[in-house]
């Protein structure tokens, strides 16, 4: 359990910083440009901290492909990015595949 809330965690925390990085107008922003870095650093010592609970081929797939799929949505949500049903095809697919990998 504590390895699924480390990952979760490291997750959250790595959509944070990449959504901080979008609003720090590439680091010319100072308390977005913290964020990031704020963030990266948590997301990675959660990310080594999941580690010990999972194999890193998993953990790493899970926390990219999630990662990114959470992205998306928050750049959709956020940022007005553009989203077409084949966008959401996609992220669909990125779900699917983390959820296949977790269960073989």
């Amino acid at each position: 359990m504590q390895g699924v809330l480390y990952l979760g965690l490291a997750i959250i925390f790595e959509v944070f910083g990449t959504t901080m990085l979008k609003l720090s107008n590439g680091f010319t922003k100072l308390y977005p440009s913290l964020g990031v870095v704020a963030g990266f650093l948590i997301s990675f010592a959660c990310l080594g901290l999941a580690l010990k609970y999972f194999a890193l081929s998993t953990a790493y797939a899970i926390w990219s492909g999630l990662g990114t799929a959470l992205t998306a949505c928050v750049g959709i949500i956020l940022f007005n990015e553009y989203a077409s049903s084949l966008t959401f095809f996609a992220l669909s697919l990125i779900i699917a595949g983390v959820f296949i990998l977790n269960k073989s």
